[in-house]
């Protein structure tokens, strides 16, 4: 008795109200609007499901997803677009606003059942249970096994299920699956047409792969099948799927590796596919023609990576290509503050603009999104529209249900297709009432397509033969890719690597590019040489010169003695004669490969030389003046401009460029340098000055005896005297100056071992201009006109 009381009495307390409660958590959709009518979709916005291991002490962690699928993204997006092309027509559904409710399958059949479940049972807030179900029809699912899945589980509850991408042949038993519809075709074609296009090109002895999946293994067992009837033989057929260990992709190579047929017919999905070709690089294997199924023959991802070098020349079908006019600009428009339940463009947008949305969050090192963030300046394949071959089947599909609507509230109440004759209750529609309009609908798209399903559910089979879908061909070895200007992603021009790179990669730095940029080679050593025809000629002028040096100063002490001799101070014209003669040499350091010991010698000793030869003449100079200032009343000034005085002078002057030049050596001394960059082809072997500064104290200390030298020529050049010095020297100074000035400027512009040529021409023919100058009236006078070489012709007495 007690226990029948206490049944009765569990037994009342039920029957007061019913409860409605969730089992779990509530999943919440990605993408919502509530309208008139709701279809529900099932897209897998991520590649991933992050797998964890429940405790079984508390509540399982909420499913994460990774990896975000732009492809899918744009799929999503552009049913909202077309549920908002439909809610501004005035010909299809006026009236009635469509709405929709999106769910992320993250490529997992379980989620995408989850997912399906959750939209079927909308949880009433109220618990009373008593608000149905408004998803109508469910869009989905990407691929053949989890649309399997859904399907399946749907089924009884006698909801239209439309998939936009899940072929397999399976799925067109309509005693398993007697709600499902889609708008691709099935597999059962493909695999027709394939074993067709084999055996068309005579490939009699091929290999297959193929995923392990649904999808996988129903078209290649059907392709099998057709093929040996057609007499095609089959070598291998391998598996693979994205979650096999590395062990297992390798093992597939070594098969392909073996094999004696180099026909590939491949029956996977592009993630797949893309593991078994990084592993196809690494190991370099290429060399086959692949025949491949639509999901993969104009992947974009695939046709944008290395693996085309692997896939180049492959053939297979496609589903018929589609534009759909203003989608490009809604899927640019699209923004996560401007519409309320687009949750999952959070993720999205975050992970393009690399940016928070939540201002709140402090944590990790992206940025806050400031809003202003526009997709305008986006080119990846979310806003590629190129190819809509996937989406468009999602546009079909939602127009498919639309227009099933459409048929539905146009029903004639006494000529409704149901049980006598009535129509459906357009306050409270019932989703087996949708699935008896759907099966029936035929309407023409806009671009021109008629759109109907078969008994089986199957829209009519439209394939096009492509090779594989490149927006671009591969780049050749020594270009590279340069984006097209407002085209996505995979089209893309080839350009030429810069100068200096072998396939756009740097080559080493003793090393340049050829002219296609796809090999370095070495790059030739250029300096000024001892052998070849400049060096030579060069080399023969500076001896030349010396010799000249030596010619003179024999013929000038055999004549010591002459007057013309004596009155131009023959020790100082000697050391000029020394002077000029080391000037001569030191060009000689120029030439030759450049070492540490010859970059510091040719400066410092090019420095020395010419201010011992410009001291000489600027005391000959000075005694000059100073000796016609002696002839004047009262002048006593030539006691202060004796031979030693004119010795010190000239060796004081010297010493100090001599200073200068050790102060250089010790501080930042030139250096042997491998010039790189003037030339692409070419190693300029030269010499570093070291200190820059030095350098120019150098030339500048030259150029200040120089000018003060010419100076006091200039001053002296009218002198009476019959043979005044100071006219010549004048002269002298005039080339010299001319010959330095015009160095610059053809030392700056001259490249490489020219630079040093011009450097020592330079030397030459100031020694050469001083030399002449200075010596040769002399020597005409001395060897020529003997007559001449008198005290009194020198003392302007003979006329």
């Amino acid at each position: 008795m007690i226990v029948l009381a206490v049944l009765l009495c569990a037994f009342s307390a039920n029957t007061e109200e019913p409860v409605c409660s969730p089992q779990g958590r509530t999943e919440l959709s990605l993408f919502s609007k509530d309208a008139d009518v709701i279809i529900g979709r099932i897209f897998s916005l991520h590649d991933k499901l992050v797998h964890t291991k429940p405790t079984l002490k508390n509540e399982p962690a909420p499913f994460q997803c990774t990896g975000l699928n732009f492809e899918e993204y744009q799929t999503a997006i552009a049913m909202i677009f077309a549920i908002e092309e439909i809610n501004n027509s005035t010909d299809l559904l006026p009236g009635v606003s469509l709405g929709y409710k999106i769910y992320d399958a993250c490529g997992s059949v379980q989620l995408a059942i989850r997912a399906a479940l959750a939209l079927i049972n909308t949880y009433d807030e109220d618990k009373q249970c008593s608000k149905p179900s408004t998803v109508l029809a469910i869009i989905g699912q990407s691929g053949s096994s989890p649309t399997i899945g859904i399907a399946t589980t749907i089924g009884p509850f006698q909801i239209p299920v439309i998939s936009h991408f899940a072929t397999c042949t399976c799925l067109s038993n309509k005693k398993e699956f007697p709600t499902f519809f889609r708008t691709i075709p099935s597999d059962y074609y493909q695999s027709r047409a394939l074993a067709q296009l084999v055996k068309h090109f005579g490939w009699t002895w091929v290999g297959t792969i193929r995923s392990d999946n649904d999808y996988g293994n129903f078209g290649m067992a059907t392709f099998v099948q057709l093929a040996q009837q057609e007499g095609v033989c089959i070598e291998y057929s391998e598996v693979i799927y994205r979650t096999y260990p590395k062990e297992k992709f390798q093992k597939t190579v070594n098969v392909l590796k073996a094999s004696s047929s180099k026909v590939i017919v491949a029956f996977t999905s592009p993630t797949d596919l893309e593991f078994l070709i990084k592993e196809l690089l690494l190991q370099n294997v290429t060399g086959f023609q692949w025949v491949g199924s639509e999901s993969w023959i104009t992947d974009k991802y695939l046709s944008s990576l290395e693996s085309a070098m692997v896939l180049s020349g492959a053939i297979g079908f496609a589903i018929s290509d589609a534009e759909i006019p203003g989608l490009k600009d809604f899927l640019l428009n699209v923004h996560p503050y401007d519409t309320p339940g687009n949750a999952g463009l959070k993720e999205f947008w975050e992970t393009i603009f690399r940016c928070n949305l939540n201002e709140k969050s402090t944590s990790g090192s992206a940025v806050p999104c400031t809003g202003f963030e526009t997709l305008n300046s986006i080119n990846n394949v979310y806003t590629d529209v190129s190819e809509l071959r996937i989406v468009n089947n999602v546009y079909k599909a939602i127009y498919a249900v639309a227009h099933s609507l459409h048929n539905l509230f146009s029903c004639k109440s006494s000529q409704g297709p149901f049980e006598k004759s009535t129509c459906a209750n357009k306050s409270n529609v019932k989703p087996w009432q949708i699935l008896h309009y759907l099966k029936n609908v035929n309407f023409t798209s806009k671009n021109g397509e008629t759109i109907y399903f078969d008994e089986n559910g199957d829209p009519a089979a439209r394939y096009s033969l492509v090779p594989a879908s490149l927006c671009s061909d591969s780049c050749l070895p020594g270009t590279r890719k340069a984006i097209k200007k407002g085209k996505p992603v995979c089209c893309f021009d080839c350009i030429p690597c810069a100068e200096g790179e072998f396939n756009c990669v740097k080559c080493p730095l003793e090393y340049f590019s050829n002219e296609k940029r796809d090999q370095c080679e070495l790059k030739t050593i250029e300096f000024l040489s001892f052998g070849e025809t400049m060096g030579i000629l060069l080399v023969l002028l500076s001896v030349l010169g010396v010799c000249a040096c030596f010619a003179i100063a024999v013929v000038f002490f055999w004549k010591r003695n002459t007057p013309l001799i004596r009155a131009n101070n023959s020790e100082i014209s000697f050391l000029l004669l020394f002077s000029l003669s080391l000037c001569f040499l030191c060009s000689l350091t120029f030439i030759g490969e450049p070492s540490d010991w010859s970059c510091m010698l040719r400066h410092t000793a090019f420095g020395i030389t010419f201010v011992l030869c410009i001291s000489c003449l600027l005391a000959k100079t000075i005694v000059v003046l100073m000796a016609f200032r002696s002839t004047l009343p009262g002048g006593n000034v030539m006691k202060w401009f004796g031979p030693t005085q004119q010795r010190i002078h000239i060796y004081t002057l010297t010493l100090i460029q001599s200073f200068i030049c050790v102060l250089w050596l010790t501080i930042s001394p030139p250096f042997p340098y491998r010039n790189i960059t003037y030339y692409k082809d070419k190693i300029i072997l030269e010499c570093n000055l070291g200190s820059p500064l030095a350098f120019y104290a150098v030339l500048g200390y030259i150029g200040f005896l120089s000018a003060m030298c010419f100076i006091l020529a200039f001053l002296a050049r009218k002198l009476p005297d019959n043979f005044n010095e100071a006219k010549f020297i004048t002269f002298s100074m005039l080339i010299f100056c001319a010959v330095w000035i015009t160095f610059i400027p053809a030392y700056i512009s001259s490249p490489g071992k020219y630079t040093v040529a011009v450097e020592i021409f330079a030397i030459l023919a100031s020694s050469y201009g001083l030399l002449f100058c200075i010596f040769a009236p002399k020597y005409y006078i001395v060897i020529l006109r003997p007559e001449k070489n008198t005290k009194k012709y020198l003392m302007n007495k003979v006329p």
